[in-house]
């Protein structure tokens, strides 16, 4: 299958591992990958802050660049990502012409675990990565995209690898794009309950299917590490799975 990689602009500017490894594992199962050079931003934290004129603009030059990109589809290392482009048709309830863009752009969008096993039927690529991985559940590839299962059946069939779940319901880590900043005591709190519970069951690993959530995650515990003694590492899904792979 010919699909086009949505690297999101967090991964292109802080993470961009996850890129490469998303495109290694594609690879192993069988897609040819593209790249969109003109791809631009999902509109995402315009739209979160309640900025539509602006994230309408933002979502336009999107649906621009991939105006000509035959791949059969899009996908995103990033369930924030893929969750605000179902959002995006709302933009344009009185604009024709884009709403029939912005619908067949969605239509045509993957969450990255979702389009492994979803739509290619593949969970197994022969990864090798030894340790205990706890999984954290991101807010929107868990509640607006319903993603939960995808990611533990990957990591169930990577060897050597030890999968282990976080006690009670899962919750947000704090970072939630602009809140983050705005609400920077609150989203501190949230962090450390979240990890709180994730470290409680001494996992090597947190692993996750968005760098928004890693970031968070990571730099808290590097300055725990530097404090006290080896913390966690944080990696990204795709990064997991790349793991062992030629």
């Amino acid at each position: 299958m010919n699909v086009s990689l949505f690297v999101t602009c967090l991964v292109d500017g802080f993470w961009p591992g996850v890129g490469v490894s998303a495109v290694k594992v594609l690879r192993k199962a069988g897609c040819t990958v593209r790249f969109e050079p003109r791809q631009t931003c999902c509109g995402q934290p315009a739209y979160n802050t309640g900025y539509e004129d602006e994230a309408r603009r933002v979502v336009a030059a999107m649906l621009d660049a991939y105006e000509n990109d035959d791949s059969e589809a899009i996908v995103m290392p990033s369930g924030s990502c893929a969750a605000m482009v179902q959002h995006a048709p709302r933009l344009f309830e009185d604009d024709p012409r884009r709403l029939a863009q912005a619908k067949a752009f969605a239509a045509r969008s993957h969450e990255f675990s979702s389009f492994l096993v979803d739509v290619l039927g593949v969970t197994e690529f022969g990864s090798e990565f030894e340790g205990r991985v706890i999984w954290h559940d991101a807010c929107h590839g868990l509640r607006d995209l319903g993603v939960r299962e995808q990611p533990r059946q990957l990591l169930r069939k990577v060897r050597g690898l030890e999968l282990i779940e976080a006690a009670g319901d899962p919750t947000c880590c704090g970072f939630g794009g602009t809140f983050s900043v705005k609400q920077p005591e609150v989203s501190t709190a949230m962090l450390d309950t979240r990890l709180a519970v994730l470290r409680g069951a001494h996992p090597d690993v947190i692993a996750s299917s968005d760098v928004s959530c890693l970031m968070q995650m990571d730099g808290r515990l590097r300055k725990d590490e530097a404090a006290e003694s080896r913390a966690p590492r944080a990696m990204h899904l795709a990064e997991v799975l790349a793991s062992g792979l030629d």
